[in-house]
């Protein structure tokens, strides 16, 4: 997914500043996708100079900072993103957690660290299960799609839970058959 197009998306719903879409895609799209500011605000600054978008606000930061823009759709941002909705997406599903990846070489580290990461990945896994599922009846308000990207996060996560206790399981089951 282009990170323009997550922002065309969230423009629809409300004007947002860059700040405001990072912290949406993190704590809503988490199961999905992540981003960094890096990604954010080079895109922002061209989407507008394309005319995708427009300033709705300038206001001076509370902090002294840099002044806080408020990014709007525009119509042409609308057509943009509309014609990407039509499009074929890379229909390959992908699963990027860097956990995963150290998962997969822990044959080669301590069999008790590796428990302790993977008990402390349950950990962080249950808290995000609990807040998927408490913020489940607010997406029901967004409509059917939305709901049901929600419901398939907290399943994904469940299922998550689920397999990281299985592994656990298996790993210190042959750690007692090692002796």
């Amino acid at each position: 997914m282009s990170v323009r197009f997550a922002i065309l998306g969230l423009l629809h719903y409300r004007n947002m500043h860059g700040y405001e879409i990072k912290h949406h895609i993190e704590s809503h799209f988490g199961h999905m996708w992540t981003i960094n500011y890096g990604q954010i605000y080079p895109n922002l600054k061209s989407m507008e100079e394309e005319g995708c978008i427009t300033l709705a606000d300038v206001t001076p930061s509370e902090r002294g900072g840099p002044h806080k823009k408020l990014y709007a759709i525009t119509p042409a941002g609308r057509e943009k993103f509309n014609r990407w909705l039509e499009s074929e997406e890379d229909s390959r599903m992908s699963l990027r957690d860097p956990f995963l990846m150290r998962f997969i070489f822990f044959s080669f580290g301590d069999r008790e660290q590796a428990v302790a990461i993977i008990d402390k990945q349950i950990k962080i896994y249950e808290k995000q299960l609990e807040n998927r599922q408490q913020h489940l009846e607010q997406w029901q308000e967004r409509g059917e799609y939305v709901r049901l990207v929600a419901e398939l996060g907290a399943e994904f996560n469940q299922l998550y839970v689920q397999w990281l206790k299985r592994a656990r399981q298996e790993i210190l089951d042959k750690r007692e058959t090692e002796g």
